[in-house]
């Protein structure tokens, strides 16, 4: 039986009062919340056994070091990696892409193409540009269709011989749409393509198995799977990463410097120049194990009845229209109300205590395509409550009576 109030008690945040009201926190698209076994493990780093990783040789470092690589070996057990060392940590998912991106400057060309789709975070298409810049590969998209969801017989006449990289979102930050990745990293491979997932909206909702999906590339943030912001992970296939050149120079991805040459370190520590967010790997790891502990098909159920229960209230709303209405979605409502800007409806909720994203969500071409200047965003996680949808719709109805 899932106890919601013995989740919500590891929580401390949601006790607390946002102008006066007891805080409802629907942003958890942009950053989860954190339970306090993940605070305790930030704490105790720094509190017993703070100092640099892997080249001390005293107490506190290989301590350290320790806790550090079991985090490693968590995050490699979760996503099923064949290998801990395919596990690179990274400052967030944007770090991951930005990697991968730099990595293939040197391996595409002139006549080279890229598809992405338009669906994508702005993380998952500028560097991608960038990249096409540097290199005079084309960029192609996948279109979407009223419902928010990928044409994927598109997606199909796209793909050919001069396809070298796929880059698709798991999950649609801005709709909540979730992608049919596992035939997109098929029909990708055929025409000998490397396909990058952008998980970080999945990984609050699903566990990704990086091998049953096949996928050269995934990446995830820490941050919005009740870990520390600042650290997150690529994942990418032992073949593809010794392929790739370092991102960063400088110390711990070296093997031998001198000032004629210098040889890079093995795999993962290639990709990890300079002192890492070494508390925030290891709370990281904690987070892991706290999310598998309440069980991700759990989560999953749960998220998916809040899901459904605030779309149906929402919809009572008299001028209220859902962007994304893909039958294959997780728990993100994308809004807005007739004639009214959603700031304007986010500023309202605030006042009630209601924590909304408002705007394009780092997706304007999403919002380009649905001619509006953005939405109102209400994302959901396993410690939110029917109740506090149900303070959503009475404080969305409240914005509309003060706003129309």
């Amino acid at each position: 039986m899932y106890n919601i109030e013995n989740i919500r008690k590891d929580f401390p945040i949601l006790s607390r009062k946002v102008n006066g009201n007891p805080l409802v926190y629907f942003d958890n698209a942009a950053t989860s919340q954190t339970p306090q076994q993940v605070i305790d493990c930030i704490v105790d780093y720094y509190s017993n056994y703070n100092a640099n990783i892997h080249r001390g040789v005293h107490s506190l470092s290989q301590e350290a070091t320790d806790k550090y690589e079991q985090a490693r070996k968590t995050i490699q057990q979760h996503f099923n990696a064949r290998h801990t060392h395919e596990i690179i940590f990274t400052s967030g998912t944007t770090h991951g892409i930005n990697l991968v991106a730099n990595g293939f400057s040197s391996l595409l060309k002139k006549e080279n193409e890229i598809i992405v789709s338009a669906l994508e975070h702005h993380s998952n298409i500028v560097p991608w540009q960038m990249l096409c810049e540097r290199t005079g590969t084309t960029l192609r998209v996948i279109p979407m269709n009223d419902q928010g969801e990928l044409v994927i017989s598109e997606f199909d006449k796209l793909l050919s011989t001069n396809t070298k990289l796929v880059f698709v979102n798991h999950i649609s930050n801005a709709l909540g749409t979730i992608n049919p990745i596992k035939y997109i990293i098929e029909k990708a491979h055929e025409v000998g393509a490397a396909v990058l997932i952008d998980g970080a909206q999945a990984c609050p909702h699903i566990k990704t198995d990086v091998q049953e999906l096949d996928v050269d590339f995934y990446v995830a943030s820490a941050h919005k799977m009740c870990g520390p912001t600042g650290v997150g992970m690529l994942y990418g296939k032992e073949e593809w990463l010794k392929k790739l050149p370092p991102y960063q120079g400088g110390g711990e991805m070296i093997a031998e410097v001198t000032f004629e040459k210098t040889t890079y370190a093995d795999l993962p520590h290639k990709f990890e120049a300079g002192t890492p967010n070494i508390c925030g790997g290891i709370a990281f790891g904690a987070a892991m194990d706290y999310m598998n502990t309440v069980g991700f098909d759990t989560i999953a159920s749960y998220e998916n009845d809040l899901l459904q229960y605030a779309t149906k209230k929402l919809l009572e709303i008299d001028g209220l229209k859902i962007y994304g209405t893909s039958k294959q979605k997780t728990s993100v409502i994308s809004f807005n109300l007739e004639g009214i800007h959603p700031y304007d409806v986010g500023t309202i909720l605030d006042k009630l205590g209601i924590a909304v994203r408002t705007g394009h969500h780092c997706a304007q071409p999403i919002m380009d395509f649905y001619k509006i200047p953005g939405t109102v965003r209400a994302s959901f996680a396993f410690y939110n409550t029917k109740a506090e949808i149900d303070a959503l719709v009475k404080g969305v109805k409240k914005a509309k009576m003060m706003l129309s």
